[in-house]
C-alpha cells in the first residue's frame, strides 16, 4: 500500500476523482465494520440459522479473521502493483458476496461468507488511505486517514446499535444480510466507476513476484515489527473478540440485561473508538512519546475492565464501556512505530504486515475464548463469576500488552528531536 504524497503529475482533475473514490472507499470501510460487528446482535439467530450452538456459531465468525489477516499482505501489495481501481472495488465485491453467501441456512455457506467477508474486507482500510494519498495533499493526509478510522468506529457501533434494533422489531437475519450484501456490491459498482485509472505503469514491471515479496522479506526480518504486532493484536482482541462476537451475549445471558439494554451497553466499545483514535494518536504526538501512551491507556482499558466485572465504584455500566473503547484507540500507535521502526521504502507493506500480525492474534485468541469462556455463557452455575472471568481473560491480554510494549523501541518525536543533534 502507498502512503506516499498526491503525485504532482496529476492534474486537478485527476486528484478530484481520487478524492471522491475515496469516498467511496471511505462508505465502504463503514459497511466493512458493521459485517465485522452486527453477529454480536444476533447470536441466538444464527445458532437456529445454522443449527449449530454458540460455540460452533463462534467458529463460524472467527474464520473472518483468518483471511482479513493473510489478505491484508495481498492487498497491500495490489495496491502497489495494480493500483486501486483494479483491487479496492474487487474487495468489495467480494465482501459483497460473503454476505449472500452468509444468509445462507447452511454451516457450509456461513463459514464461506465469513471467509470471504474477511478477505474482502481486508483492502477497506489499506484502499482508503492509498486513494488518500493520492488526493490529499500532505498537510491533508493524516486528517483525511484520522477521518476514515472515525467512520470505520461508527460502522462499528452501527451494526450492534442499529442493527440490534431491527432484529429486535423483528427483520429476519436472511433478509438483513442479503440487504447489506446487494447494498456493498452497489459500493462497489460506483467505486469501480469512480476511482480513476492511474497512469503510472505498475511496479510488478520491476521483478515480478520477487520484487512484491521484498519489502516484506525486510518488514518481518525486524523484531520490532513483530512487537507492534503482538502489542496491537493484544489491545484489539478484546474489542473485536470480547465485545464485538461475545459481547452482547454475555451482558444479555450472563449479567440478565434485556436484549435492548446489551445492544446498547456493547455498542459503546465502538463508539468510545471514534473519539479514543485521533485523541490518543494525538496525546502521542503531543508529548512526542509512543510507549507512556500506549502503555497507559492498556492500565486504563484494565480499570474500565475490572469495573465492569466488578463494579468497585458507582459507574454506570455504559460510561465504563465507552471508556474502555475509548482507551483501546491506543492499539492504532504500533500502527505508526512499526512505519517509523522499518525503513521509508517499504511503509506501505508495514501496514498490510501488522494487520496480518494483528488479526493473526485475534484469529488465535478467539477459539480459545470460545472454548474456555463462550460455551459457558449463559450455562455456568455462577452467571456473574462466569463475567468476571471473561472480563478477567481480556484484562491478561492488555497486561501482556504493556509488558510487550516494554521492549519497543521509542519512536516518537521527542526522542528523534533528542537523537538529532547527537547525530550531527
Amino acid at each position: 500500500m502507498s502512503t506516499l504524497p498526491v503525485d504532482r503529475t496529476q492534474t486537478g482533475t485527476q486528484t478530484r476523482a481520487f478524492v471522491i473514490a475515496w469516498g467511496f472507499t471511505v462508505v465502504f470501510y463503514f459497511l466493512e465494520y458493521a459485517v465485522r460487528s452486527c453477529p454480536a446482535v444476533m447470536i441466538p439467530e444464527l445458532e437456529s440459522s445454522f443449527h449449530t450452538t454458540a460455540l460452533g456459531v463462534s467458529a463460524i465468525l472467527g474464520a473472518y479473521y483468518y483471511t482479513y489477516s493473510v489478505m491484508s499482505l495481498v492487498a497491500g501489495a495490489a495496491l502497489d502493483h495494480l493500483g486501486a481501481k483494479r483491487s479496492v472495488p474487487v474487495g468489495a465485491a467480494i465482501l459483497g458476496i460473503g454476505c449472500l453467501f452468509f444468509s445462507g441456512a447452511a454451516v457450509v455457506a456461513g463459514d464461506v461468507g465469513r471467509l470471504l467477508q474477511g478477505a474482502g474486507s481486508a483492502f477497506a482500510f489499506t484502499g482508503a488511505v492509498y486513494l488518500a494519498a493520492h488526493g490529499f495533499s500532505a498537510r491533508y493526509l493524516a486528517t483525511a486517514i484520522g477521518f476514515t478510522q472515525c467512520v470505520g468506529m461508527l460502522g462499528g457501533s452501527a451494526g450492534q446499535f442499529v442493527v440490534g434494533p431491527m432484529i429486535e422489531h423483528g427483520v429476519g437475519i436472511h433478509t438483513l444480510w442479503i440487504g447489506l450484501g446487494i447494498l456493498i456490491l452497489v459500493v462497489a459498482m460506483f467505486l469501480y466507476l469512480a476511482t480513476p485509472k492511474e497512469q503510472f505503469g505498475p511496479h510488478a514491471a520491476e521483478g515480478g513476484l520477487s520484487s512484491i515479496l521484498r519489502p516484506y522479506k525486510i518488514v518481518f526480518s525486524n523484531p520490532q515489527s513483530y512487537l507492534c504486532g503482538i502489542v496491537a493484536g493484544l489491545l484489539f482482541a478484546p474489542t473485536t473478540i470480547g465485545d464485538m462476537i461475545w459481547g452482547v451475549a454475555s451482558f444479555e445471558k450472563d449479567l440478565q440485561f434485556s436484549y435492548h439494554n446489551a445492544v446498547v451497553v456493547a455498542s459503546m466499545v465502538p463508539l468510545g473508538w471514534v473519539f479514543g483514535c485521533p485523541l490518543i494518536g494525538w496525546l502521542s504526538d503531543r508529548i512526542g512519546r509512543r510507549k507512556p501512551v500506549i502503555a497507559g491507556s492498556a492500565v486504563v482499558m484494565i480499570l474500565a475492565a475490572a469495573q465492569i466485572a466488578f463494579r468497585f465504584i458507582p459507574i454506570p455500566v455504559h460510561a465504563a464501556m465507552f471508556l474502555f473503547g475509548v482507551a483501546s484507540g491506543a492499539a492504532m500507535i504500533p500502527y505508526s512505530v512499526i512505519k517509523e521502526v522499518n525503513p521509508d521504502s517499504v511503509k506501505g507493506s508495514a501496514t498490510g504486515g501488522i494487520n496480518f500480525l494483528v488479526f493473526g492474534i485475534t484469529a488465535f485468541l478467539g477459539p480459545v475464548y470460545a472454548k474456555h469462556i463462550g460455551r459457558g455463557i449463559g450455562n455456568s452455575m455462577n452467571l456473574r463469576l462466569h463475567f468476571q472471568n471473561g472480563a478477567m481473560f481480556w484484562m491478561a491480554c492488555c497486561a501482556a500488552a504493556i509488558v510487550a510494549t516494554l521492549f519497543l523501541r521509542e519512536t516518537g518525536p521527542a526522542v528523534a528531536a533528542h537523537a538529532t543533534p547527537a547525530s550531527k
